[in-house]
């Protein structure tokens, strides 16, 4: 157990959400059941899973298809309320993980967020007119009823390792996987076996009606800064200020260790937002680097550290794209519920 000492107050964290999720199952709290096909993206534990990247595979392909749209909470940003990101946006304004999507996709999808689900999936629905729906995050967001749910876990810490908070880093029982139709094992290595999906699927006991996938984390072959790129072989020839304010930044220090070795790496929580003494913390550890140096950190956090002039010129991210096992089946489900609602 993660946090073991935690468990008897994981005991009265179960008492509360079970009750909750309870009074749902039986109807005594309302959910709201949309005619538009809603998609969920989840997961039963806090921290990175991967689901931003889902979130934008998913816009990015049924897009395609249909007249798509994202609805997020808006997770970091200054504001309240509803809001569609458009060129006049910014991450205070709608969050970072809204601003990503808009500036690597601009006008191919709607993207809104709203803390408030309900109203923001109806207004967002009604307004653009859309056809199917994409929810960032709301498997414990019960209040609305998806028609279809994703659920994410990571292969290095999967639910059914995990515990209920605060002993382990679940936000509800390990039951929840039951309300998903595809449970998705996210950040897998790039050489998995047959052997070890069996494992993991045993594990995972899905019924009749859900499926299980596997993905992994696809790099890209370029890191991108102001008006230029740099392929990720040039790497090696640089040292490198990794700056990360994401929930999981393992995967990415250890795609980058197969191109340097010479990294340092500033972390800080997930969505953080950056002041002018984190500017000066980083420069000041900028300039203790060789001569050939970058500051480099993800596609997410660079919405938020382009802002600052002192680094727009000198930082550069990295994109990254969910790479699907079986995606052809995975798609023809997705297209399948779409289409029959």
């Amino acid at each position: 157990m993660k946090r073991w000492y935690l468990y008897p107050f994981s005991l009265g964290y179960h008492l509360v959400t079970g009750i909750r999720n309870t009074m749902y199952d039986w109807g005594i709290f309302k959910s709201t059941k949309f005619k538009t096909p809603i998609i969920n993206v989840g997961n039963l534990s806090v921290g990175g899973s991967g689901k931003s990247p889902m979130v934008m595979y998913l816009a990015q392909y049924l897009s395609k298809h249909y007249r798509t749209g994202v609805l997020s909470r808006g997770y970091g940003r200054l504001t309240k309320g509803y809001e569609v990101t458009n060129y006049d946006s910014n991450y205070k304004m709608v969050g970072d993980e809204a601003m990503q999507l808009f500036e690597r996709f601009k006008n191919r999808f709607v993207i809104a967020v709203s803390e408030e689900r309900v109203p923001g999936a109806k207004k967002v629905i009604e307004d653009m007119d859309l056809e199917v729906l994409v929810l960032d995050d709301a498997m414990q967001h019960r209040a609305i009823k998806p028609g279809f749910n994703i659920l994410m876990t990571d292969f290095n810490d999967p639910f059914f390792k995990d515990y209920l908070l605060p002993a382990g880093d679940l936000r509800e029982s390990r039951s929840g996987y039951k309300r998903a139709n595809i449970i998705m094992v996210s950040k897998c290595p790039d050489e998995l076996t047959e052997e070890t999906k069996r494992y993991y699927i045993s594990r995972i006991k899905p019924a009749y009606n859900q499926k299980v996938f596997f993905s992994s984390i696809g790099y890209d072959e370029n890191v991108y800064g102001k008006d230029k790129m740099l392929p990720d072989n040039n790497l090696n020839y640089y040292d490198i200020l990794l700056i990360t304010g994401i929930a999981n930044p393992k995967p990415l220090l250890e795609h980058l260790a197969k191109f340097s070795k010479r990294v340092k790496h500033l972390k800080f929580r997930d969505h953080h937002n950056f002041t002018d003494d984190d500017i000066k913390k980083i420069l000041a550890e900028y300039k203790k680097l060789g001569e050939y140096k970058l500051i480099l950190t993800t596609e997410k956090d660079y919405v938020r550290l382009k802002t600052f002039d002192y680094l727009r010129e000198i930082v550069y991210y990295w994109p990254i794209n969910v790479i699907i096992d079986k995606k052809e089946e995975f798609n023809q489900i997705i297209l399948d519920y779409v289409r029959k609602n």
